[in-house]
Order: structure tokens, then sequence, then C-alpha cells
């Protein structure tokens, strides 16, 4: 049997497999709107559709678990769980995880200070004796994550954060652009919080899954079906619908612009 022939039947197998045991591909996720979240009941979000339309025209069935990130990162590491949605690429992290080659979106770390306690910044050197809020289980920038010039405090959810941040417990808060302005109209406090418009670091969202589970092949057929499902109109509907550029595309000047005076030029940190 010529070698080709020979993959396609193994990819075949193992996207069939699962359906043949009667499993379903496990997945978590922690709650990232836009990206991923669940609104009364249901699954919504940029990453979280693109990633079902593309299972699907695979012919893979996927159980969904929305948990803490930090959650996540452990049944990831137990083999209680497949693979994560949204995570981050990097070098530690690849040791135990596959990669497609096409990423899912893209996201630009910024801070967030509150209006009556305003702290803009240009440099980590800005931030020196402040305390700024965090989420637990994310890698950040080494720069940030490195630097004793500051605290960093936890919060067990995005929304905790930001009420930490309006009630005066911390100075900033970090995050993605685009959750911290979907949080500020999902709280009501666009009115009280203010957006740096410096960025820290900027990375590319992944869906990954472990590695030694055979799902090698499964990988390499995700990401060319979903840079192929990024092509297609369908998908820049569904872009514009969450408020995301493809993540394709071209950086416009402003946001290039905004990549050359982040704080953090080298290797960003990862979710």
């Amino acid at each position: 049997m010529p070698l080709i022939t020979q993959l396609i039947a193994v990819l075949v197998f193992t996207c069939l497999s699962f359906a043949a045991r009667g499993e379903k591909l496990r997945i978590v996720t922690e709650p990232w709107a836009p990206y991923v979240y669940e609104d009364n009941g249901k699954s919504l979000g940029l990453d979280y559709e693109t990633t079902a339309i593309v299972f699907k025209r695979l012919g893979i069935e996927v159980e969904w678990q929305f948990l803490p990130w930090k959650r996540c990162l452990s049944m990831l590491e137990t083999g209680q769980a497949d693979g994560a949605l949204d995570i981050f690429h990097s070098d530690e992290r690849e040791a135990t995880l596959l990669y497609p080659s096409e990423p899912l979106s893209e996201v630009q770390f910024v801070m967030f200070y509150a209006n009556d306690r305003p702290h803009p910044f240009r440099s980590l050197d800005d931030l020196r004796g402040l305390t700024i809020g965090t989420s637990p289980g994310y890698l950040y920038s080494k720069d940030f994550s490195d630097s004793t010039l500051f605290t960093r405090e936890p919060a067990p959810t995005h929304e905790a954060n930001f009420g930490k941040l309006v009630r005066g417990r911390i100075d900033l808060l970090i995050t993605d652009r685009r959750v911290g302005q979907h949080l500020l109209d999902e709280l009501g406090i666009r009115d009280k919080i203010t957006e740096n418009p410096t960025v820290i670091s900027q990375q590319s969202q992944f869906l990954a899954v472990r590695r030694n589970a055979g799902m090698d092949l499964l990988v390499q057929r995700f990401g060319a079906e979903l840079k192929r499902f990024k092509r297609e109109p369908a998908y820049a509907e569904l872009s514009a619908r969450y408020g995301a550029e493809p993540a394709a595309s071209v950086k416009s000047e402003k946001a290039t612009a905004a990549t050359e005076k982040t704080v953090e030029q080298q290797e960003s940190g990862a979710q």
C-alpha cells in the first residue's frame, strides 16, 4: 500500500474512532467572551463557533466543559481532557501539547484602570509600587511576569478582577483588549473604567490537544480545515458579528503602531 494511502487510512481511522467507540473529544476552556462563552445555556463566541464548525466538517463529536483556566490545565495534565480551546503556544507546552498550524484568533493584552484612580503608563517602569490584577494559570510576557517593580494579584474570574478594580482593591488589571471591552458593557461599568492603549503583549490563540494520544493527523486535518474555513464568507460574517478581524488578516496601521510600542518585544507569554 502506498505511503499516502496508509496516511489517509490512519487519518480516517483517527477521525472515526471516537464515534466508533461511542466517545467524544473532550475539550475544556474558560469563558473568554467574545471568543468563547455561555449565554443562557448556549455556547457562543468567535473561536467556539469556528471550532465547532470545523469539527462538524471533520465528523468529530465534541464534549465541551467550561471551567476556570487553572482547572483546564490540570485536566490536560492528568488526561481528563483531550484538548483545550484558546490556549497560547509556549515552548514548555510544546512538549505535551500538539498545535495546529493555523491559529483561531489573535489577542492583545492591555491594562485597565479606574477613572477615579488613573494610572496611565507607557512602560513597566511606570507601574512601580502598584498592584496589578491577573488571572490564575495565565502566562504573560516574561518581563511582566518576572518584574519586581509591582505586585501581581490573581482573582478567580475576570468579573472579580474588574470588581476589585472598581472598589480600589487593585490599581490596574491586565486582560485581552476585546475581553475587557466586552466586560465593560456586560458589567455596566464603562463609565468607571478606562483602557490604557499600551499593548503589553500580543499572541495567537489555538485549539491544542494532548501529545501521544493518537491525534497527530487529526490536528493536521483540523489546521487545514480551519484555514480553508477562514477564507470563506461565512467566517467573515462570524468575525464581523463578534467585532473581530480574521486572525489571518493583515494588521491595520493602528494595530501595527501599537505593537511597535509594546512593552514586551520578546516572545509573548501564553494563556
